[in-house]
């Protein structure tokens, strides 16, 4: 997908929602349990609830790949359901040299073929241009994070800036605005305005918003720019709003409710 229809998508839909898939197999309703595949059921089942409301979804691959081949089988199967027109993103968080990287992105966007695919920076920029050589997909790399150990690295001076600000400026001229995105967590409320800022035009994947504190109206107001260019993943507190038979519609409100949330800035 590109930049203008992904631009366009969000649009239609009035939402800047990104559904994750984070499915973990101990979590899941138990009459699911049956099934051959109560992985993808469970997915099936969520977008199918959702996808009125989302503009994205986002695998993150550790809950497939934890489960082996049966795994990477409901990974592909739940790929191939998503409607088309709605943006994926493999949240798989690679990097390594580049021939390795090669093979990375080759995954991501042929083997399974995703719109984008999480990347981590830190091995530099032979790790990251592999994923940056085909037309039509995206490379997410890892910005400023969520998680309390970002503030490890993260948030260490590099000379007369932050380690993430070098991070940022560094990649951005690597791509451009057409493919490539940057992860900045909703809880880092104080800097988001200074990255919209540091960077108009790119567009952001934001994790953070429900379980972990991060909330709607702080992200769209310190980082919405003219094309929307935000991503806003909610996981859990959707996936995971009901562990009993009602899961679907629980799901189904609660998408909602952020997707009326996020109407409201669009």
């Amino acid at each position: 997908m590109n930049r203008q229809e992904l631009i366009e998508s969000i649009r239609k839909k009035k939402s800047l929602l990104c559904v994750g898939l984070d499915t973990d197999i101990t979590k899941l309703p138990k009459h699911l349990l049956h099934h051959e595949d109560p992985v993808f059921e469970f997915n099936k089942a969520i977008i199918d609830a959702t996808y009125p409301y989302a503009a994205a979804y986002k695998l993150n691959t550790a809950f497939y790949e934890s489960q082996g081949i049966k795994g990477w089988e409901s990974l592909a199967k739940t790929l191939e359901y998503i409607p088309k027109g709605i943006f994926t993103i493999a949240d798989a968080k690679r990097g390594d040299i580049g021939n390795t990287s090669e093979q990375y992105a080759k995954t991501f966007f042929y083997t399974y073929p995703f719109d984008s695919v999480t990347v981590a920076p830190y091995m530099g920029k032979d790790s990251v241009k592999p994923f940056l050589q085909f037309n039509d997909k995206w490379a997410i790399v890892l910005g400023l994070t969520s998680n309390a150990g970002s503030a490890d690295f993260q948030l260490q001076h590099c000379g007369d800036e932050l380690l993430y600000q070098r991070v940022l400026q560094t990649v951005a001229e690597w791509g451009t605005p057409a493919n490539t995105m940057f992860v900045v967590g909703a809880t880092r409320k104080e800097q988001l305005a200074d990255i919209r800022a540091m960077l108009p035009d790119h567009f952001f994947l934001v994790p953070g918003v429900g379980t972990q504190g991060g909330d709607v109206a702080t992200v769209c107001a310190s980082a919405l720019n003219d094309d929307a260019g935000l991503l806003i993943n909610v996981s859990r507190a959707i996936i995971f709003a009901s562990d009993d038979a009602s899961f679907a519609e629980r799901a189904h409100e609660e998408a909602k409710k952020y997707q009326k949330e996020m109407e409201r800035f669009l």
